[in-house]
């Protein structure tokens, strides 16, 4: 039966049988600039074959959805290359500093070297410059054990028994065979751009990113950062949370509850470590300085640090960095034409670095306090900072040299937080931090914003926007990095977030999005959050919370 598509540029064509997306490019695109395509809003690979009435629109780097296609089919050329150069090693990707991919040695006492570099460097190059095609191939789950068995892929083997579905969808390239979560080009010539560098005890993968046009940004060294991701990898793989199976397996065998009190005993730790810290600098310390994405968990956080500084006879005082907006009429816009919340200009800088200077010098203050009803600011608390008494600020630009200038960085403690744990499918497929984010905000804005995910998720480019304007250049600054993660957290969200992700159709341009989101999600087990105490941080997203401000 006849069929049309119809294409971004406004033309329309009539097919008598299904064809591939990539012939209907024909010779249009000789740089391969273009890496998939959405039909109907459906992401396709280019190998794609229509068979239906549809509208057609090829996407290129600059499309979140095909970047995430090029880095998959990244880690697996480069997977590949390890495969035939060093078949006896076992690697991890991992998500890491800089926006790069980090890759493991896993194999005891295994060290990366210049000479190893090169030599898998020279395979990748020869995979690109011979052009394989990546051939998808469906097989039933018990094909896929058999395949899993024999070519030594246990990693792979563990998840397979949580997958919903009874069917893998595998890649092959040559003589190679791999899972990934994701959609790949259609030939191995398509990976134009990558950087490999050594970054001891292994590697780092640099690949272009949409939010950088489809380019490859400027690495820059994060050891602070990298420290704690290091910390954290360490831990999730001393307490077995280091994989979707491992979490599942630790659910399954230890049970909800000593799960649950493991993970929030981590941040106890972290609390505890984090408070003396501050006490034993407590008469140099004014100024209390808290930053981190959306959805890290600050709000909680200072609530708990609050505490724990009262249990240390210390009295902080909490000021909300948003009660220093501008009026309505006098905010920055975005490239929208919006109100940009997120901009550092967006805020009365001058008044609170005056607010923060009479009250560390003893003057008594009446604060603003932003009503965003009426869109402006009106009068808020008097307060009056007496010893001991540290002043608690949260928000974005909480660790930005502009906020309290006058006030010297030695009178400042600088904290930064994120949820920073390493999580992986398997070896070959990392979990994405940025995701779980989401996955917090989609539900944290439906329980105590009314919002629908459809909304949250067309927020999002501007919130990470954002964060990469004005959040992520001031974190190696921070005294200290407070890792947000908790394991447990994404079998908790799955029963909120799947029936809000599931209202979105297809016709969104926000279904692709939603789609991926609740495949990674369905690879968990549930669990109760009955078990979850109320003054977690994960109480933030998913409500019950002890405290009145969350």
């Amino acid at each position: 039966m006849p069929f049309t598509l119809k294409f971004q540029n406004g033309q329309e064509k009539t097919f008598e049988k299904k064809v591939p997306l990539l012939c209907l490019l024909g010779g249009e695109d000789p740089d391969r600039k273009y890496i998939a395509a959405e039909v109907d809003g459906c992401v396709r690979e280019l190998t794609y074959e229509p068979y239906y009435d549809a509208e057609v629109k090829f996407l290129t780097l600059t499309d979140p959805a095909a970047a995430k296609i090029y880095e998959a089919t990244l880690r697996y050329v480069v997977a590949m290359a390890f495969a035939h150069t060093y078949p006896d090693l076992r690697i991890r990707f991992a998500y890491n500093v800089s926006r790069c991919i980090s890759i493991h040695l896993l194999n005891p006492g295994s060290t990366a070297t210049t000479a190893m570099l090169l030599k898998v460097r020279h395979e990748i190059d020869s995979i690109i410059e011979q052009d394989l095609p990546l051939k998808r191939i469906i097989v039933s789950n018990e094909e896929a054990a058999k395949i899993y068995k024999e070519r030594g892929f246990l990693d792979k083997l563990d998840i397979l028994q949580y997958r919903p579905e009874k069917t893998v969808h595998l890649y092959s390239c040559g003589d190679y065979l791999d899972y990934m979560y994701s959609r790949m080009l259609p030939s191995t010539g398509y990976l134009k751009s990558f950087k490999l560098r050594l970054y001891a005890p292994g590697f780092l993968l640099q690949y272009p990113r949409s939010e950088c046009g489809g380019e490859i940004p400027p690495f820059k060294d994060a050891p602070t950062f990298n420290r704690v991701l290091k910390e954290s990898h360490d831990w999730a793989k001393t307490v077995g949370s280091d994989t979707v199976a491992h979490i599942n397996e630790q659910i399954k065998e230890n049970g909800p509850i000593d799960f649950i009190n493991l993970c929030e005993a981590r941040h106890n730790r972290m609390l505890c470590e984090l408070g003396q810290m501050i006490e034993d600098s407590i008469d140099e310390i004014s100024l209390i300085c808290i930053a981190g994405p959306s959805s890290s968990g600050k709000t909680t956080f200072a609530n708990r640090l609050r505490i724990e500084l009262l249990s240390r006879g210390i009295k902080p005082i909490r000021i909300s960095i948003d009660d220093y907006y501008l009026r309505d009429e006098m905010m920055p816009k975005n490239e929208e034409g919006e109100p940009d919340f997120e901009s550092i200009e967006a805020l009365d800088l001058p008044l609170f670095n005056q607010n923060m200077v009479d009250l560390i010098s003893g003057e008594t203050v009446t604060l603003p306090k932003f009503d965003f009803k009426l869109g402006k600011r009106v009068p808020g608390r008097t307060l009056k900072v007496g010893k001991n008494e540290p002043i608690i600020i949260e928000g974005i630009h909480a660790l930005n040299d502009r906020m309290a200038p006058d006030i010297p960085n030695s009178n400042k403690f600088k904290i930064f937080i994120a949820p920073q744990a390493q999580i992986n499918l398997d070896d070959h497929n990392p979990v994405s931090l940025t995701d779980l984010r989401l996955i917090r905000r989609i539900v944290r804005d439906y329980q105590f914003r009314s919002s629908s995910a459809e909304e949250t998720l067309s927020m999002w480019p501007n919130v990470r926007k954002g964060e990469f304007r004005w959040i992520y250049d001031t974190q190696e600054g921070s005294d200290y990095v407070y890792n947000s993660m908790l394991s447990y957290e994404l079998p908790v969200m799955k029963k909120y977030a799947m029936p809000l992700l599931e209202k979105i159709s297809k016709d969104s341009p926000y279904y692709t999005t939603a789609l991926r989101l609740m495949r990674m999600l369905k690879f968990f087990l549930d669990l109760d959050d009955k078990w979850v105490p109320s003054n977690s941080l994960m109480r933030e997203f998913i409500g019950g919370s002890c405290y009145a401000d969350v």
